[in-house]
């Protein structure tokens, strides 16, 4: 229906409430694709011509807006929609859930449930928001809205205003006291707090409005008072995210503190449209407030939304306790990039076991969640021992360098050619963990075949076990780099589980609450159970890590055959044994080609490894602090000019210069 047909039929009714003819006329507005701004704003043009040229149309239109509003509720629109539940996030990401399969029942004496339906597809927001304020305004200006500020407090809507200002004000007051507030910050329990003084501002600011209204003489109170009262606020809830990089956060805190925010800002907003004396400034707060609304009433059932603005305060600690770790992961000079070597040789050792144990537990005769449980035991408890000898896993460092970097690019100091140096001293210090990974693991696992064949008399794996092992490693015809990225994808998850865990000894507290129990005291002594508390307090995240690493590692071959699905994965170290068990078994039957095939099938799984856990990572950190970075191309570029004039600097640390803080080694010889 055309927009003309569609004002004809509005000036035979405008006062009906129905809103069909709302919505057919948002319709005709709305562009085929949400992104093409160009063509809203046109047809909006279009909209304001037809009204400017009959006035009876925008007369008939305005009545009938007014119409739909005010024999409508709008208190929950503005006390509900955009803003957080009070329930948890697993109640509200099921709601979210089921309400996509069977959404709720409109309740047409909403105004919020009528909303949803005039705006009703999910990217409306979109043009909405793309279209410019003064195209809103000059839509304003064409439907004849001359109502002057003071009668425009007289209308029904002003009462709907005031109400969902005192809701609001409760609800600041209320998580002003939660307990979790309360223990971030205990000044708040110390001094008067704002929370509770904003709302009996608040009450009485409303109350000698009210009274202003029916007699203008009286005086009346602005908001000023609650502006600084709402500021106090707000720095509050600064100081409780600055105390959790500290002391870690949770999920609810995080929603408690958004739905604080989100509060304290839509209240800011209904304040500033009462307190508005020029038309022009209304029309832009409302403007403002409309877009909000068209906002949060579009993602009201997305999950993805919930997720982001749940916990991003908690994927920011997470990601930061990750960056701190990853700190151990750069090799700033020749003497650290020595010890990564050798820690990844001590990882690469143990990985040879690790290999072993895998190949004897495969052996048996067993079922398959027995396998899954034998081979999770195996590579946690390995990774662990990892850990607790300090070595080095390499294919675990991208989700700690990652980290690393995306917190470098949220310094406003930030200079590219440090992040060149940043990202220079990563590769080499990888290069370096995955050369000592290998040069051990390969080694040790040929040498535990030849014993075990000494010894036995028989091979560790058969012939035929021999090329199904080099076949799983050939990157052409089997779906080796496949499985090398869900073990990049647990790579990753592992880190996560790290920056959580750390968290969660941060915020829980759990090394003093250890060393409370009593039993466990007397069992180890006082002092012994001190380091042991501090030990777990430091180590929790990296052994919670590398414990779950170890059980999806060890469960996903299991889970494929049970599902049916061709899933498993493919790691290099494990990888690099398991060539070294081929090798042996295969009695060095093997061409040329099928070697090279192999090694280079054994980089790519390296590769596919690192990358994918690499990219999720920083894809996930610089998310976390909402930057995102535009000189990629930039960046390239340097790197690229810096390998063509010292490429050895991205495989070795140049040699240290000679200072007073930095003497030459001493000849011990």
């Amino acid at each position: 229906m055309s927009i003309d047909a569609i004002l004809e039929r509005i000036s035979n009714t405008p006062l009906s409430r129905d809103t069909e003819l709302l919505r057919e006329l948002v319709a005709t507005i709305r562009p085929k694709r949400s992104d093409n701004i160009n063509e809203a704003t046109d047809r909006l043009h279009a909209l304001c011509f037809r009204l400017s040229s009959r006035p009876a149309w925008a007369s008939a239109l305005r009545n009938y807006l007014f119409e739909i509003v005010s024999t409508r509720k709008s208190l929950h629109i503005f006390t509900d929609t955009g803003i957080t539940l009070s329930d948890g996030f697993w109640g509200a990401a099921w709601e979210r859930i089921f309400y996509r399969i069977l959404p709720p029942l409109v309740n047409d004496d909403y105004l919020r449930d009528v909303f949803g339906t005039i705006f009703d597809h999910n990217d409306d927001y979109r043009w909405i928001n793309g279209v410019d304020e003064k195209v809103w305004l000059s839509l304003f200006n064409a439907l004849g809205f001359r109502v002057r500020q003071t009668r425009l407090k007289q209308h029904e809507l002003l009462n709907e205003l005031f109400s969902a200002m005192q809701v609001l004000s409760y609800r600041i007051s209320a998580i002003g006291l939660e307990p979790e507030l309360v223990r971030n910050y205990p000044a708040i329990e110390r001094y008067e707090s704002p929370f509770l003084r904003q709302n009996d501002e608040i009450s009485e600011y409303i109350k000698e409005y009210r009274a202003w209204l029916n007699d203008r003489c009286k005086p009346r109170r602005d908001g000023q008072h609650i502006e600084v009262l709402l500021s106090q606020c707000e720095d509050i809830v600064v100081k409780i995210r600055r105390t959790a990089t500290q002391q870690g956060v949770s999920v609810s805190l995080t929603r408690l503190l958004l739905r604080l925010t989100q509060s304290m800002l839509r209240l800011r907003s209904m304040l500033s449209l009462i307190e508005s004396n020029n038309k022009r400034d209304t029309v832009l707060i409302a403007v403002r407030l409309f877009n909000e609304l068209v906002f949060a009433d579009n993602h009201k059932y997305s999950i993805s939304n919930l997720i982001d603005t749940n916990t991003n305060l908690l994927t920011l600690q997470v990601t930061e306790h990750a960056g701190r770790s990853g700190e151990h992961y750069v090799a700033n000079n020749r003497r650290e990039w020595l010890s990564m070597l050798r820690s990844a040789c001590g990882a690469g050792f143990i990985v040879g076991f690790m290999g072993t144990i895998k190949i004897l537990f495969g052996k048996l005769l067993v079922a398959p969640f027995a396998y899954a449980f034998l081979f999770s035991l195996n590579y946690s408890f390995g990774f662990m021992l990892v850990h607790i000898l300090h070595f080095t896993i390499a294919t675990k460092q991208p989700a700690m360098t990652a980290a690393l970097i995306a917190k470098s690019l949220d310094k406003d100091e930030h200079k590219l050619d440090d992040l060149v140096e940043l990202v220079v001293q990563v590769i080499r210090t990888q290069f370096i963990a995955i050369i000592g990974n290998i040069a051990l693991a390969f080694p040790t696992a040929y040498l535990i075949a030849w014993a075990w064949y000494g010894s036995t008399g028989h091979h560790l794996v058969d012939v035929n076990k021999a090329f199904y092992l080099i076949e799983e490693l050939n990157p052409f015809t089997s779906l080796a780099l496949f499985h090398a990225a869900i073990a990049g994808v647990w790579l990753f998850l592992a880190g996560l589980i790290s920056g959580y865990y750390d968290n969660k000894a941060s915020y829980s507290n759990i090394p003093k609450r250890l060393l409370q129990l009593k039993s466990m005291r007397h069992l180890f002594g006082a002092t012994r159970w001190k380091r042991i508390t501090d030990y777990i307090g430091r180590n929790l995240g990296a052994l919670s890590g590398n414990f779950f690493f170890g059980i999806m590692l060890g469960s996903t071959g299991q889970i494929g055959i049970f599902l049916g699905l061709p899933i498993d994965i493919r790691h290099i170290t494990f990888s690099s044994a398991n060539f070294a068990f081929a090798l042996v078994g295969s009695n060095h039957q093997l061409g040329w080609q099928v070697l090279l095939i192999t090694l280079i099938g054994i980089a790519m799984i390296g590769i596919t490894n690192l990358a994918v856990s690499f990219s999720l990572a920083l894809m996930v950190a610089l998310r976390s602090r909402n930057i995102s970075f535009i000189q990629g191309r930039a960046l390239i570029g340097l790197l690229f000019k810096r390998f063509i004039a010292h490429g050895r600097d991205f495989f070795v640390p140049p040699k240290e210069a000679v200072t007073p803080e930095n003497p030459p080694a001493e000849n011990k010889n």
